[in-house]
């Protein structure tokens, strides 16, 4: 007899003519028995799924998705949104946003392309050649081309246009080899030169009918066109004009790819009050560079504080040539033993800050930082001056004679009216008077400080922040030929040997080298002192909690944190992780 197929064994056991079907069979179940069979179907079912969800969690990753709102408050009005015309932080922030370059910051390493393809650099370091990615628009859909970029860099170093970045490009001469390629030629080797290409490009087919005198008038100024990662949807104005805010949404063609973010609003503010006003009434959530003072009032239940340090080095600057106390090389060490550095961090900068030893940073410094403690600093400067011969007078000033002067220890510090240095000058003051000083405080406002005291080099001593930037181009800053303005050489420092360090610094290109010249160059200034190093800040970013996907890495300044806003993120969802299935 035939063996019955599978098919007809399993169509015999459910078939509704067998008293041995399921139905059957449950019909029969008594109630307790019923139950039992119910909770054993609900475990088997509930265990099924569980093993499914356990299955496709280890499958699946989360993703970033388009969504989600940031409301950033900045202090100040954008004068300009052009990347010509940087001239407030308010105005830099939405030129970051809205502008693309050929090189951008990726937040983690230091550069890499944006609108630029890849770039190559000749043998003999004068020659760099950049080739641009295809299909890449400005955000009125019309591509951006090498001669854009050339556009560009004419109008930076167009003499009535006065562009702050013109500096960056004399003596380069630019040509355009195709519309995809363009080639900048240098006189001399000039290490940092990459740098320059950050710079945000305009679209010629806008700008090349403005004269250069209608320039700072145009109305794409307030309301640009650029390449970056977000475009302009609307802006908010009050009754004076003034805008609120501006609100902005990814450009879909950005060439570092769409952005997650999908409303992003920048508010505008007249002061810092006012910015923490808005935030604790939840207008915005997320602000930066606020004061240590304000930083208790921020919410962490609903927000993070993001610190990151910024290549500006800040310090008490002698001016030998107006107070000659301070050519005595015992008195500017003994003033540098009696600062109070820990203070200065803890109590006046709340830890937003890093000691420093020296005029580079840390990462590349071999200066240790400093072991003794304030008390110990002072005896060891009354120590030092003592046996220097100085003595103290009748009100407790130190004085000293020598072959054609008697010298007091008597100088002033002048410094910008900004709470924290005004704390700091007024610590430095309380702690060299300790060992025999008289110091006066004097505090200007930014522009009379920058106009009628450091351009005309009238100061004894200046408490100053130098912000020597991410290539850490020393060169302004030191060497003797930028002692008067426009350099920037605010300790009028003269060492010869420490100009042709600054010299090789800038032609160098092997990271080694540099190094090693930069802690010779280091040295240098050890030995004499020209000024009193304390610390480097911290970028303070106050952001929302759910905010995700930020870095703020090797970034140069406050602008600088939107370099990556492409890659910040809110709204997530989950995806298998299978090549094959995705």
């Amino acid at each position: 007899m035939q063996k019955p197929t599978l098919f007809r064994r399993i169509k015999s056991i459910f078939s509704l003519e067998k008293r041995r079907n399921l139905l059957f069979v449950f019909e029969k179940m008594g109630f307790i028995e019923k139950i039992i069979f119910f909770i054993f179907a609900f475990l088997l079912a509930a265990s099924a799924l569980l093993l499914l969800k356990k299955a496709s969690d280890g499958l699946s990753v989360e993703v970033p998705v388009l969504g989600g709102t940031l409301n950033e408050g900045v202090v100040g009005y954008p004068r300009y949104v052009n990347p010509l015309l940087p001239v407030t932080d308010s105005g830099r922030d939405l030129t970051t946003l809205v502008f693309g370059g050929l090189m951008k910051l990726d937040g983690e390493n230091g550069l890499v392309t944006d609108l630029a393809k890849d770039y190559k650099v000749s043998d003999d370091g004068l020659t760099y050649t950049v080739t641009l990615k295809d299909n890449i628009f400005f955000q009125d859909d019309v591509p951006v081309t090498a001669y854009d970029v050339e556009f560009t860099i004419k109008k930076a170093t167009d003499p009535i246009i006065k562009s702050p970045k013109a500096a960056n490009w004399e003596g380069v001469v630019v040509h355009v080899i195709d519309e995809k390629t363009i080639e900048f030629t240098l006189k001399k080797p000039y290490a940092p030169f990459i740098e320059n290409l950050t710079l945000g490009i305009l679209p010629m087919h806008i700008w090349k009918d403005i004269d250069s005198d209608a320039f700072l008038f145009s109305q794409f100024n307030f309301e640009p066109v650029g390449s970056g990662p977000y475009k302009i949807k609307d802006i908010k104005r009050n009754a004076s004009g003034l805008p609120e805010y501006y609100h902005l949404a990814p450009f879909e063609k950005y060439a570092g790819g769409e952005a997650y973010i999908q409303d992003v609003y920048i508010y505008f503010y007249t002061s810092e009050d006012k910015l923490i006003e808005a935030y604790q009434n939840g207008t915005i959530d997320s602000m930066n560079s606020i004061s240590p003072d304000n930083i208790k009032s921020v919410d962490t239940g609903r927000s993070e504080i993001l610190k990151s340090p910024l290549p500006r080095i800040y310090g008490v600057f002698f001016n030998q040539n107006e107070a000659k106390v301070f050519a005595d090389s015992d008195v500017r060490k003994a003033l540098g033993l009696a600062t109070p550095e820990d203070k200065i961090i803890k109590d006046v900068l709340l830890g937003f800050g890093t000691p420093i030893e020296g005029p580079i940073p840390k990462n590349i410094s071999i200066l240790e930082p400093r072991t003794i403690t304030d008390n110990d600093g002072v005896e060891q400067a009354q120590a030092l001056l003592a046996k220097a011969g100085w003595i103290k007078d009748a009100n407790g000033i130190l004085g000293k004679k020598n072959k054609t002067d008697n010298l007091s220890l008597t100088f002033s510090i002048s410094t910008s009216n900004v709470p924290e240095l005004k704390a700091i000058a007024n610590l430095l003051k309380t702690s060299w008077e300790k060992i025999g000083a008289s110091v006066e405080v004097k505090v200007f406002d930014s522009g009379d400080l920058q106009q009628k005291v450091i351009v005309p080099r009238r100061y004894d001593a200046l408490l100053f922040g130098e912000s020597i930037g991410r290539n850490a181009d020393l060169y302004a800053f030191w060497h003797s030929s930028e002692r008067n303005h426009p350099g920037l050489n605010i300790a009028n420092y003269t060492n010869s040997k420490a100009d042709k360090i600054l010299q090789d610094i800038r032609t160098t290109s092997d990271t080694d080298k540099r190094i090693t010249l930069y802690q010779n160059f280091e040295k240098e200034i050890y030995k004499d002192n020209p000024a009193v190093f304390l610390y480097s800040p911290d970028l303070v970013y106050v952001v929302p909690s759910d905010l995700k996907g930020i870095s703020l890495q090797n970034i140069a300044g406050s602008s600088e944190r939107f370099a990556t806003i492409n890659k910040w993120y809110k709204e997530t969802e989950k995806v298998w992780n299978i090549p094959w299935f995705n």
